[in-house]
């Protein structure tokens, strides 16, 4: 039985650059990197040195503080540079890629008819831990905890984000498996939301409890949907998995070898081959969209939430889309009358674009003014769905009140959900990163 989740606050950004549904096969790059800040909290201990020779799935570092997760090497070939930045903080581990994988092989398991220690132990070993995230703080969920409930969202809201219907539509099989594997790690539900208008195949999924969900972004965000199914108490830990990776749990199950392929959606306005790139966790970007020109902006992500890359760099671990969007570079003069300029998209009516409700804006990266006092305009509580005061939170984060934080919901949040408080204040704060603070500080105080 499915359950509604209807959405009335919030904005979806309609853009230009939308990918083609079509799945290519991306080439094979030369280097693959995983990079440890992807992990939120996560201080790496590396297990192997350079030049050491790997299979897909051997082990490469594990978290100082939490050691029973394990970071493993995606693809097989050479331990090529571990780079350092300050403090010798490690920010990428670069694998010189063989011409084909070879894998560790951590043996099938029929994941349905398995014990839950097995099935825990299979998944951390392999390194699949690192798919499973964590709310309260949005950080690498730890196995000593025991989830309440466990949540995937295969609804996708954010501005040209990867439809996640699409590129699990292969891979069903290894879905389902991923879904029984995921039942032994709680003693609740495994919550799976989709689109109300998703193929049928999402809503046979057996083993979950169906959210059909609809409305503008950030309707897709987890967060969001466990506010309004089962929020996240003091004291309490849910569990959030991507659609993508519940699959690669489950292909573990069922051929024993630890695959992490990730579909990758190129989007925006400056992409030239918009479609959907199958490729691993960790490859170079150059070898999915090619040369790119100075003025382009590369994102990790979806442009509200992604990380800004340089061409010949490396995808985050998490992320199914890869946006490209003009630089702001270049200034207006008297950018902010109406009509001046067409393509300007505002939540605000200066801009007049709430007349052209079906036209798709190519944005830049161009803030449009500098950060001002953050005064009460009512624009933050319009676009964001919780019941929540996200002013007032955002007020407390920057102050570290901690006990203020905690009443006014700070459990319950991640910093993408904070994602069109940014696009729209006109305050021009950075919300994400100051949330992102405070949530670190709860790690710290509170634990």
């Amino acid at each position: 039985m499915s359950k509604d989740i209807r959405i009335k606050r919030g904005l979806s950004l309609r853009l230009k650059g939308e990918a083609e549904k079509q799945l290519v096969e991306a080439p094979r790059s030369k280097t693959y990197a995983i990079k440890p800040p992807d992990f939120h909290s996560v201080i790496p201990k590396m297990v192997v040195k350079e030049g050491a020779k790997l299979l897909a799935g051997d082990e490469l570092f594990y978290s100082k503080y939490t050691d029973e997760v394990r970071f493993t090497a995606p693809v097989s070939g050479t331990l090529l540079e571990v780079k350092r930045a300050e403090k010798r903080r490690i920010v990428e581990i670069i694998i010189e890629a063989d011409a084909t994988d070879s894998y560790k092989d951590f043996g099938k398991l029929n994941a349905a008819t398995a014990d839950a220690e097995s099935v825990k132990e299979k998944i951390l070993k392999s390194g699949c831990g690192a798919f499973i995230k964590q709310r309260p703080y949005d950080i690498v969920a730890d196995p000593k905890d025991t989830p309440k409930a466990i949540f995937i969202s295969a609804v996708t809201t954010a501005p040209l984000a990867g439809d996640l219907g699409f590129i699990i539509k292969d891979k069903v099989a290894a879905f389902q498996e991923g879904i029984y594997a995921l039942q032994k790690l709680t003693p609740g539900k495994v919550h799976l939301s989709v689109d109300k208008s998703s193929d049928q195949y999402l809503k046979d999924i057996k083993g979950v409890e169906l959210h059909n969900v609809e409305g503008p972004h950030p309707a897709g965000n987890v967060g969001v949907q466990i506010h309004h199914i089962d929020p996240v108490n003091m004291g309490e830990r849910v569990w959030t998995i991507g659609a993508e990776d519940v699959a690669t749990i489950g292909n573990l199950f069922l051929t024993g070898y630890y695959v992490p392929e990730r579909t990758v959606a190129v989007t925006g306005s400056e992409a030239q081959n918009r479609k959907y790139y199958k490729t691993i966790i960790g490859a170079n970007s150059a070898d999915i969209i090619g040369e790119v020109t100075a003025n382009i902006r590369i994102i990790s992500g979806d442009v509200l939430t992604g990380t800004k890359i340089s061409n010949n760099q490396y995808l985050g671990f998490y992320p199914n889309t890869l946006s490209m969007i003009p630089e702001g570079n270049q200034y207006r003069m008297f950018g902010w009358l109406p009509f001046t300029y067409n393509n300007i998209h505002s939540n605000s009516r200066t801009s007049l674009s709430f007349l052209f409700s079906n036209k798709k804006f190519e944005p830049t990266t161009n803030l449009n003014g500098e950060e001002r006092a953050l005064v009460v305009t009512g624009e933050m509580e319009e676009v964001f769905p919780m019941e929540i005061f996200p002013m007032q939170l955002i007020k407390a984060c920057m102050s570290g009140d901690i006990e203020k934080m905690e009443n006014l919901g700070i459990y319950e949040v991640a910093p993408e959900d904070f994602a069109l408080v940014d696009y729209t204040n006109t305050s021009k704060i950075e919300a994400q990163e100051i949330i992102r603070l405070g949530l670190d500080l709860m790690i710290t105080e509170v634990g």
